[in-house]
């Protein structure tokens, strides 16, 4: 059945284990085997497994083998469909996949049937916020909306996520992805940046203004690496900068940014102190200075890039960085509403967001990712297939480049290219299933049926009765 933990010593506001400190960037961990309760049990039922706290819950089932039949199955790697496939499953990982005419189904094997689907690999978005915004609500009041969007995002298909600030919630977000990496709570694999950096300006330490649930303040060149090396020891996996504010038009409807958010010097000496500690950093740039300096200085990741030029892309794409557009997020109607209400509708921002995608993603070099920024505001978490959709018929994308940018390209810009983004030897069994053909429909996307996260089954609606559970499949 699926696992199911309590989540009281998460909302207690604990760690669950000690976090590391900072070191090489790697990928996510297998689920550790359960801990089953030594000695006589003389209690309730068979004899339970231990929580890290001394509280028990039922064992769940031990890691086994199973196959799945894919009527079609998405190559993310060599960006084609194949027909007529199997996948073994071993525990936690994918131990082989081939035409069926070549891969023997050991007897006795479990079997899922999804020979009338389309089978591909986990989805996974590179810019989500699972925490809303803190604003008025406790600690616990707060966690318990973020598991409700993890499980939300899990049950759509994205089985890894790679989360950009916790939106005021301190390094919450760090212990939720230790929360889902031990089992005691369903959903995606996280990639966590905890608290945001911040420039605070020239003064003489960050610490003395700190706020412990907002950004780590960075008020000089010299403190930025220690930032950096704050966030890594708190539990950070990746770092997220902000390098550019809104927009305004002027009476001749040229955009304006204002002031860069960073000084370049600075901006680069964080960047750098990332790199050397063997992390990736995503930046929010929308357009002026600020969004060349991040560029300039190396930024994993440009998010957004509302103003995007030839030039910008160009240079992105010699220095092997990635592009996160969210079009869905920046082209919603409210952005209407905000120029008609600024510039009388005289100006709009959402063609200009939207011509500028298309030219960078058409940019060659340049490793688009699907990104949402779903954050329980004015996107709702489990709808993120909506990005997929706009990366083709917004972005100029086809099928193909939008399915490998919510796969192979964004498991390589969250360093985890070795353990998800693919149906493959050796990766975790995150697969997911459509009804349809998503190179023919893209809105396939977002009709999500089968989801399994490392070899476990939390959603089938193809086959009735089978949900969370291998012993109701059929065997060959």
């Amino acid at each position: 059945m699926i696992r199911c933990y309590s989540i009281v010593s998460v909302l207690a506001g604990t760690l669950l284990v000690p976090t590391a400190m900072y070191g090489q960037a790697s990928g996510p961990p297998e689920t550790p085997v359960p801990t089953v309760r030594p000695g006589v049990w003389r209690m309730a039922g068979n004899t339970p497994c231990l929580d890290p706290y001394g509280g028990v819950y039922e064992c769940p089932p031990p890691p086994t083998t199973v196959a799945i039949r894919a009527g079609r199955l998405f190559d993310s790697l060599a960006g084609q469909l194949v027909t007529n496939q199997v996948v073994i499953i071993d525990g936690q990982r994918i131990a082989e996949v081939g035409p069926e005419s070549s891969v023997t189904i050991p007897p006795g094997t479990p079997v899922i049937d999804l020979s009338q689907a389309t089978v591909l690999p986990g989805f996974i978005d590179t810019h989500t916020h699972v925490f809303n915004t803190r604003r008025d609500m406790t600690s616990d009041q707060s966690m318990l909306i973020a598991v409700g969007h993890v499980k939300t995002d899990l049950m759509a298909g994205f089985t890894s996520v790679r989360d950009m600030g916790s939106h005021g919630n301190g390094f919450q977000d760090v212990e939720l992805r230790d929360a889902i990496n031990h089992g005691y709570v369903e959903g995606p694999r996280m990639l966590v940046s905890g608290r945001r950096l911040g420039w605070g300006g020239d003064e003489p330490t960050f610490e003395a203004s700190d706020n412990e649930l907002g950004d780590i303040v960075v008020r000089s060149a010299e403190k930025g690496p220690a930032a950096v090396r704050q966030a890594l020891t708190a539990g950070s996996e990746h770092i997220k900068l902000s390098t550019s504010r809104g927009y305004t038009f002027d009476e001749n409807g040229k955009l304006h940014y204002g002031s860069p958010v960073w000084p370049l010097g600075v901006l680069q000496a964080v960047i750098d102190e990332t790199h050397k500690q063997g992390y990736r950093a995503g930046c929010h740039s929308l357009g002026g200075q600020g969004l060349t300096d991040a560029i300039t200085a190396g930024c994993d990741s440009i998010e957004h890039g509302y103003s995007l030029t030839q030039e910008h892309c160009s240079m992105m794409a010699e220095k092997g960085l990635f592009f996160d557009p969210t079009i869905v997020r920046y082209t919603e109607p409210y952005m209407d509403d905000n120029d008609e209400k600024n510039t009388g509708g005289q100006f709009q921002i959402r063609p200009i967001i939207e011509k500028n995608a298309r030219m960078c993603i058409a940019t060659k070099g340049v490793k688009t990712v699907v990104g949402t920024g779903a954050e329980g505001s004015t996107y709702a978490h489990g709808t993120q297939g909506l990005e997929f959709v706009a990366l083709v018929r917004q972005g100029g994308m086809t099928p193909v480049q939008a399915l490998q940018a919510g796969t192979v390209n964004a498991a390589e810009l969250m360093q985890w290219e070795n353990h998800v983004g693919s149906i493959s030897r050796g990766k975790f069994a995150d697969i997911i299933a459509v009804s349809g053909d998503p190179l023919e429909d893209i809105t396939e996307t977002r009709r999500v049926r089968f989801v399994m996260k490392g070899g476990m089954v939390y959603r089938n609606d193809l086959i009735p009765g089978t949900t969370g559970s291998m012993t109701n499949s059929t065997t060959p």
